[in-house]
C-alpha cells in the first residue's frame, strides 16, 4: 500500500517542468524498461473501439504515434497535454502526419482538465501517476471520471514496488534516493495504483505487476461508472 509521504517530497509544477524541459528527448530512452508494461496497458485498452483519447503527460509524443498508426480507428482523434513546452514541442513535430485530428498542448500545470464533459473514451497516462502529490492525483482522478463517457476507460502504468528480492531492492534503493533527493528522479516513485482507483466510480477491468530490469511497473485499466 502506498505511504502518504509529505508534500515537500514531490516536486512542485515548477520544478517538474524544469526537470523535463531539460530531460527532452532523452525520455525515449526510458522505453528499455517501461515498453513491456506499456505493451500490457495496450493489450487490455481496447484501443480499436476508441474514438476519441486524452492523455496527460503525453511526453515526446511516442505513445500517442503508435496508438494512431497501429491501434486506433482511422477516425480517431487524440487531445494530449504536457507541462514540459519542450516535450510538448517534440510530441507536435512526432504528431505532425495525424494534425488533422491529433493536437497536443501545454499544461498549466494544475489537475483542472480543459476538456468538456464526457468527451473522451480513453484516458492515458503512463508513468505519471507515480510522480505526483497524492491530493493532485485524487484530483485528478476526479477530472478523468468526469471527461469519460459511461464505460469509457482509464489505461494507467506507473512504477510501483517489487515482488522479486531484486525487484526489491532496486525499489528500496530508488524509494530512499527520492526521498533523499526527489528531483534527481524527476520525482518518480512507486506507488500502487490499486490505493487510488478503488472507489466506486471505477470497474477494474485488468491489474497486474511487469518487472523488466530490475523495475517493476503497475498496469491498471478500469472502466468508468
Amino acid at each position: 500500500m502506498s505511504v502518504r509521504e509529505p508534500s515537500d517530497r514531490y516536486l512542485s509544477p515548477a520544478e517538474a517542468k524544469r526537470f523535463y524541459d531539460r530531460l527532452g528527448s532523452a525520455q525515449d530512452w526510458q522505453g528499455f524498461f517501461e515498453n513491456p508494461a506499456i505493451n500490457e496497458m495496450i493489450g487490455h485498452a481496447a484501443f480499436d473501439s476508441a474514438h476519441s483519447v486524452f492523455e496527460f503527460g503525453c511526453g515526446t509524443g511516442t505513445l500517442a504515434a503508435r496508438l494512431l498508426q497501429h491501434h486506433l480507428p482511422a477516425d480517431a482523434r487524440y487531445a494530449g497535454v504536457d507541462i514540459s513546452s519542450t516535450m510538448v514541442s517534440l510530441a507536435q513535430e512526432r504528431l505532425k502526419p495525424w494534425s488533422e485530428h491529433a493536437r497536443v498542448s501545454q499544461s498549466d500545470g494544475l489537475p483542472r482538465i480543459q476538456e468538456p464533459d464526457r468527451s473522451f473514451d480513453r484516458f492515458v497516462s503512463t508513468y505519471v501517476f507515480d510522480l505526483l502529490a497524492l491530493d493532485f492525483l485524487d484530483q485528478l482522478l476526479s477530472e478523468a471520471h468526469r471527461v469519460l463517457v459511461p464505460g469509457g476507460k482509464i489505461c494507467l502504468v506507473s512504477m510501483t514496488f517489487g515482488a522479486s528480492p531484486f525487484s526489491r531492492a532496486v525499489c528500496w534503493g530508488w524509494q530512499r534516493l527520492w526521498r533523499f533527493r526527489p528531483g534527481i528522479l524527476g520525482g518518480c516513485h512507486p506507488i500502487e495504483l490499486s490505493d487510488y482507483l478503488r472507489s466506486e466510480g471505477w470497474k477494474p477491468d485488468h491489474q497486474t505487476k511487469v518487472t523488466n530490469w530490475g523495475i517493476t511497473s503497475e498496469v491498471f485499466v478500469a472502466s468508468a461508472g
